[in-house]
């Protein structure tokens, strides 16, 4: 018996909603799919007809512009048709619940769900209350999963490392508020990655984070040494002021990313952000531009990352 709600009676992804519990089959099946679309984007007509007729709803109850873009593209370029509702000026501002906006859009027979929010859980229950041919993607809900970021993130560490069985990644930032640290730990770990090394503040540290198999730093010249791929979280501006770090130029100086710090991992390290980047408090523009960094195919890669999600359960 089946009691993962993202799979069908089959086994086979039927929503997705976070990396945590999902088998590595499925993870490699997704980035196995990827590898296919990534041609597709190199193309003169960029467009294959995959998704034709499927109608595509992105639900962002909370701004998005690069997630909800890619999101957009990707199911363009499966030639979907695809509505971008910002909620949060629209039917939420009317009092209409968002079960209530989902049950509206299902009568108007859509295919798919991509969603975003600001409380975890929302995608899980907007999942529970589709009918079974609706399928729901989370395009990121509160400080709880997203896995398409995780996802595409797996996928460029596989383009430029090969294998993920030998590697040690860092994941170095705010791990207490980050909704992508949880969804690449879990993937991370699903994929056979042995070493997993968090490195924050003890203010950004979530309580009992030991428990999903990661390795804790607060010292960053300690943490990066010997890694493989280093994964940078971002630092939203209005937290940096608050009683959890004393300045931005603090914190950059302990946990922003320079070329000095940078030298301290293996010489072949590649460098991961999910962006929008803060340069100059996060990471130093001379590394986000640098040789070592991989952000700008991170983007790219992610779109094909999410044309492969969207095949995948448009065909179960």
């Amino acid at each position: 018996m089946n009691n993962n709600p993202q799979l069908n009676k089959s086994g086979e992804l039927q929503h997705l909603l976070t990396t945590e519990g999902l088998p590595a089959s499925i993870l490699l099946k997704i980035l196995d799919t990827a590898e296919s679309f990534v041609g597709v984007t190199e193309r003169d007509i960029k467009k294959v007809p995959l998704l034709r007729g499927k109608s595509i709803f992105n639900l962002f109850f909370e701004p998005s512009t690069r997630t909800r873009t890619t999101f957009e593209i990707a199911a363009k370029r499966l030639s979907a048709d695809v509505v971008n509702l910002n909620i949060a000026a629209s039917s939420q501002a009317k009092g209409e619940s968002m079960l209530d906006t989902v049950n509206n859009l299902s009568a108007m027979h859509a295919d798919m769900f991509v969603v975003r929010h600001s409380q975890s859980g929302a995608a899980h229950l907007i999942a529970r209350h589709v009918r079974p041919e609706i399928h729901v993607i989370n395009a990121g809900d509160g400080r709880h999963a997203h896995p398409t970021q995780a996802l595409l993130d797996m996928f460029t560490i596989r383009r430029y490392k090969y294998d993920f069985h030998n590697l040690r990644v860092a994941i170095v930032g705010d791990i207490m508020h980050s909704r992508v640290a949880r969804s690449q730990i879990h993937a991370l770990t699903t994929l056979g990655v042995p070493e997993i090394r968090v490195i924050t503040p003890k203010t950004l540290l979530p309580a009992k984070v030991e428990r999903l198999g990661v390795h804790v730093y607060h010292d960053m010249k300690q943490g990066l040494k010997d890694v493989d791929v280093l994964l940078m979280l971002r630092l939203q501006n209005e937290r940096m002021l608050g009683a959890r770090l004393p300045s931005p130029e603090e914190y950059f100086k302990n946990y922003g990313l320079t070329q000095e710090k940078l030298d301290l991992a293996k010489h072949d390290a590649i460098v991961m952000h999910p962006g929008p980047m803060n340069r100059g408090i996060e990471i130093d523009s001379a590394v986000a531009d640098g040789k070592q960094s991989v952000i700008l195919p991170q983007v790219t890669f992610g779109i094909a990352v999410r044309m492969a999600v969207m095949t995948i359960l448009a065909g179960n």
